[in-house]
């Protein structure tokens, strides 16, 4: 049998997408920009960890960081195209586990 290679691009996608809440974070901000706080209630996630995976999908172009100047300052976050572009992905991983995964209730 012969086995194929996994091409790195696509292995540093998955890498990305499967670091704790990192799908998570990029599935909240397909509903809109969002304030820090926003987005830490909906999803439960703590702020040192939101902090770290915004920082991280900030670096990689899927998540733009606005200062609006106000009184105190307002800081939202939103998706680049390269994050909207994730959103059939997401979409299709949401119907998969509809489909296929348990909850503890089911």
């Amino acid at each position: 049998m012969k086995q194929q290679a996994i091409c790195p691009k696509f292995e540093k996608a998955i890498s990305l997408l499967s670091r704790r809440w990192t799908a998570l974070v990029i599935y909240q901000l397909l509903l809109g920009t969002q304030r820090f706080n926003e987005i830490q209630s909906a999803i439960g996630i703590s702020g040192k960890v939101l902090s770290e995976r915004l920082k991280e999908l900030e670096q990689q172009g899927i998540v733009i960081r606005e200062v609006i100047p106000a009184t105190p300052v307002v800081i939202e976050y939103s998706l680049t195209e390269k994050g909207q572009s994730m959103e059939p992905i997401l979409h299709s991983i949401e119907s998969w586990s509809q489909q296929w995964m348990r909850t503890e209730l089911d």
